[in-house]
């Protein structure tokens, strides 16, 4: 095991690497470039650059896989819980393409997301030439994706946490030794290949004063706050676009890709700078070294987190934590510039101010408070950020909790149509035989209120479901299948309706066994013993992956 779990890992973050010098040298041979030149070159240039990959973009994710968009760890945790670690290898090979055009090409975007995309879905792969089974790739999967963050950042304690909290959600998890290992080896693989630079470039931070920590809440708080009106804002202008019908979806990435552009030229000829292009890392690390105007880097914050928004929401490839670190990182330096003019700091205070913005931005919006800390950290290799950084988590974790219910990633599936119920199933058979209905039941299922055509195109674009009970005066009358559903909408007609079977939700899986045999949809209705009232749905899919992953 130990053997294939390092060749796996080996394999996954070979990805990522790969991932980023293509996506670093295409930025380096492109808008770091015509940044020398004269300013009108400069503008085209980038114009011809950023429209062509946009549009190979579009085309890419929109004729050959939409799957591929985004920043692709929403997609790792949907494979992870649903699928059970399996990831099909198209989507990889197409977001491998996609994100080093989309990024690289000027938009707003990051590779962190993509690099745990990319690296989880080649161990899935890898792990099935190896003979594991499609419902048997979580471990691998998960390890992939350590490896994959670990190598994109050069940060393996962060790769470790950020499976923990965002993946698993579970300490004890059985895939924790693992993803150790893969995370180590990841980081081995960027060491040989790319050297042990960290991320960032920060001069040695020393004469920090005890006056910094009287602006690092305010810092902290403007920082969050940022991070929650992107996940707030991109959700809202992304469901917008996937709804409306002037554009073809192809094309969306373009507009995405122009709109980056006119804001990036308008911060370029206001500032020389090209920070709002790409993953913004040069920038970035000037502020971090003090070689930065305090000024410009309030005119980068609002032109950033816009350009990112914009990114994400018009069908980009590419993930934030790119873009969110530089919001934040700005956002800090520029009130240490700002409260420099009536309070004492020095210069290092300044820096600690941006790392602290980083890790509450980036903490905001994912909702993993240890990997925000441990990222920036590890990208940074300063130990004396430590305390501001725990204090910054503390503001940052409060402020995102009381402006949003749900992280960025988990709110991108609930748009998607994807249920968050997670299955947690027991280690031996007996235990799972004798596991109430409940703990495997969908609580939240998408119901039917008719069979209007309307109803059920909205249901079919919305929610990626194969059946949906049917409800009529508070009772459940039949499932409808999706394919029905489909004919259904295609012919302009009613579609055939399945009897209803039904269990409840004190019921064992042993009982409820022979009940599926009761539905020809393959669907029993969880409903109340007393009320009748429905608590939830469970098919026969959530019953086979459930129990397949007792033995993975």
């Amino acid at each position: 095991m130990a053997i294939q779990t390092g060749i796996v890992s080996v394999l996954a973050g070979l990805s990522a690497v790969l991932f980023l010098f293509m996506t670093n040298l295409l930025f380096a041979k492109t808008y770091l470039s015509f940044a020398g030149r004269s300013t009108s070159f400069f503008i085209l240039a980038s114009f011809l650059v950023i429209v062509g990959t946009s549009t190979l973009v579009g085309l890419l994710l929109n004729v050959f896989n939409p799957e591929a968009a985004g920043s692709g760890i929403p997609q790792v945790k949907s494979s992870y819980w649903k699928e059970l670690g399996f990831m099909k290898f198209r989507p990889v090979l197409i977001k491998f393409v996609a994100g080093i055009l989309s990024i690289g090409g000027g938009n707003s975007l990051g590779r962190e997301g993509p690099s745990v995309f990319i690296g989880s879905g080649v161990a899935s792969n890898a792990d099935g030439l190896f003979g594991t089974p499609k419902r048997g790739r979580r471990g691998a999967s998960v390890i992939g994706a350590s490896a994959g963050l670990a190598a994109a950042f050069n940060a393996p304690l962060a790769a470790i946490t950020f499976v923990i909290e965002e993946i698993v959600g579970d300490l004890n998890n059985r895939y924790l030794g693992r993803v150790v290992l893969s995370s180590v080896i990841g980081a081995f693989v960027v060491y040989a290949l790319l050297g042990r630079q960290p991320a960032f470039s920060l001069p040695p931070i020393e004469n920090v004063s005890w006056l910094h920590y009287l602006i690092v809440p305010l810092v902290a708080l403007v920082a969050a706050l940022a991070g929650v009106v992107f996940q707030n804002v991109t959700l809202r202008w992304r469901g917008r676009l996937r709804r409306q019908k002037r554009l073809p979806a192809w094309l969306l990435p373009v507009a995405g890709g122009l709109l980056t552009w006119v804001i990036g030229c308008a911060v370029f000829l206001a500032t020389r700078k090209v920070g709002v292009f790409g993953l913004g890392y040069q920038d970035l690390s000037s502020a971090l070294s003090n070689n930065f105007e305090w000024k410009v880097a309030g005119i980068l914050v609002g032109a950033k987190l816009l350009a990112m928004i914009v990114g994400y929401s018009f069908g980009g490839c590419g993930g934030i934590f790119a873009p969110l670190l530089f919001v934040g990182g700005m956002s800090g330096y520029f009130l240490g510039g700002l409260a420099r003019l009536w309070i004492p700091m020095t210069p290092a205070d300044q820096i600690v101010l941006a790392v602290v913005g980083m890790s509450a931005c980036l903490g905001a919006a994912v909702r993993a408070p240890l990997t925000s800390i441990l990222i920036v950290f590890e990208m940074t290799h300063q130990f004396s950020l430590v305390p501001g950084l725990l204090l910054g988590a503390i503001i940052s974790q409060a402020t995102a909790r009381f402006f949003t219910k749900l992280n960025f990633y988990d709110a991108l599936l609930v748009q998607d149509g994807h249920e968050l119920h997670k299955i947690h199933p027991p280690l031996d058979l007996q235990s799972w035989q004798n596991l109430p209905v409940s703990a495997i039941a969908n609580p939240e299922p998408v119901m039917l209120s008719g069979l209007g055509e309307e109803e059920l195109s909205e249901k079919l674009e919305r929610f990626p479901f194969n059946s949906f009970p049917l409800l009529a005066g508070g009772r459940v009358k039949g499932i409808v299948t999706r394919q029905q559903m489909q004919q259904a909408v295609l012919k302009h007609a009613a579609p055939e309706i399945h009897k209803a079977a039904f269990c409840y939700p004190e019921q064992t899986v042993r009982e409820i066994g022979k009940k599926f045999v009761e539905s020809s949809a393959y669907v029993l209705v969880v409903v109340d013993r007393e009320t009748k009232a429905v608590r939830g749905i469970i098919t026969l899919h959530d019953l086979i992956r459930a129990q397949a992953a007792i033995h993975n």
